[in-house]
């Protein structure tokens, strides 16, 4: 399974390009928030592992053809293990292929949208003294507003709840999922 997931997500940034031909303007967006990532269960463990509040970075370039997005997204994300006495957290590179459907309602200069995406995570968790990773599909969903600032600057506001397939760590399988906050800027060409 492992090594299926990362030849199709390839696959599917590699089919941007052929998108060009219908699409009216291709883009680039940053954003980045707040990751509430709910708490994680260990097979064979009772207790469930909380997390502090954590961040979150994304890079995304992609075609928008009236009324749909499709882009390629990069992202990292990073909550840091709560009560515990020493510095363990987790870090999640994803590499995502996000679809948008937006409504535009050109009189108020907003853009209410909902979005989905699949592709792949590389989840770590980092502890002292070493660390462990896992690679696994993952999958997110969301809604948010989009704010023209001009004709080629839009501020997004958006929620997002963000899921990996469980990760084996430390020889343990892991759960996790993220309810995320983000802002961002969005740049048409």
């Amino acid at each position: 399974m492992k090594k299926l997931i990362l030849p199709l997500v390839v696959a599917g940034m590699c089919a941007l390009p052929s998108l060009s031909h219908a699409a009216t303007n291709p883009y680039v967006s940053v954003s980045g928030g707040l990751g509430f990532l709910g708490n994680s269960t260990f097979d064979g463990h009772a207790d469930a592992i909380e997390y502090k509040t954590g961040y979150l970075v994304n890079g995304a370039v992609g075609l928008k053809s009236e009324p749909f997005r499709l882009e390629a997204e990069i992202g990292y994300h990073r909550n840091t293990v709560d009560k515990v006495s020493n510095d363990q957290n987790v870090s999640i590179w994803s590499f995502m292929a996000n679809g948008y459907l937006d409504y535009d309602m050109k009189d108020e200069g907003i853009s209410p949208f909902i979005m989905a995406g699949l592709g792949l995570a590389d989840v770590s968790h980092n502890f002292p003294g070493g660390n462990d990773n896992s690679s696994v599909f993952a999958w997110q969903a969301g809604a948010g507003i989009g704010i023209k600032a001009s004709d080629k600057v839009t501020f997004d506001v958006s929620y997002r709840y963000f899921s990996p397939a469980d990760a084996t760590l430390d020889g343990h399988k892991v759960s996790f999922g993220s309810h995320n906050i983000i802002a961002g800027v969005r740049m048409d060409f």
